[in-house]
């Protein structure tokens, strides 16, 4: 083998190297997606389980309002069969986006109920339903902390995969950029509200 062979082995095995590096790495930045979606997860979680008992409280001082109660539900499930399918994928920008829009209808629904239940007092005097209420804040503070860790992680290996060396690697193996959750609020809810006097 001459001296020329040699060269073109050495390229050829630095091209290979730097391949194994960078799809490792991407696969590392990937993991870390899945990693971080695990820790909202196990806050969704504990949100859905938190809901039917909240719920359930509700249903004793709320028995003209079952419409309300029914919504949260219905709600309630498909947030969980949308958890389930990001919890699958939780890289697949479809899977995320379709859990960002049931946790937006799950949150109108909670918000409809709280404030339905703001309008009887006994209700919010219940030591369960306050219980409960707390949980249920403390658990949507957690899933914000949540968020935005899975939305590191996610902004980590889009820029990873998007930018140029990274992008070969990333377009030969199929790996798209990840979906970032974004807020669960409405365009209407975004807007800053208006005060006027």
């Amino acid at each position: 083998m001459g001296p020329a062979a040699w060269i073109v082995l050495a390229i050829v095995a630095c091209i290979a190297a730097w391949v194994v590096i960078t799809y490792n790495a991407l696969v590392q930045k990937r993991n870390r997606i899945a990693n971080a979606f695990g820790q909202i997860d196990v806050q969704l979680k504990r949100r859905y389980d938190l809901i039917p008992n909240l719920v359930e409280v509700a249903k004793r001082y709320l028995a003209h309002e079952a419409q309300t109660l029914q919504a949260v539900a219905a709600a309630r499930g498909a947030a969980v069969s949308a958890a389930a399918a990001a919890r699958a994928r939780p890289a697949d920008a479809a899977a995320v986006q379709g859990l960002a829009a049931a946790e937006l209808a799950l949150g109108g629904s909670m918000g409809r109920l709280m404030a339905v239940a703001e309008s009887y007092p006994e209700l919010k005097a219940d030591a369960t339903m306050r219980s409960l209420s707390e949980e249920l804040t403390s658990t949507e503070n957690r899933i914000g902390f949540a968020r935005q860790a899975y939305n590191d992680e996610v902004l980590a290996f889009n820029d990873a995969a998007t930018q140029f060396p990274g992008n070969v690697v990333a377009g030969w193996f199929g790996m798209r950029p990840a979906a970032m959750l974004e807020a669960t609020a409405g365009p209407d809810e975004r807007r800053a509200p208006r005060v006027a006097f």
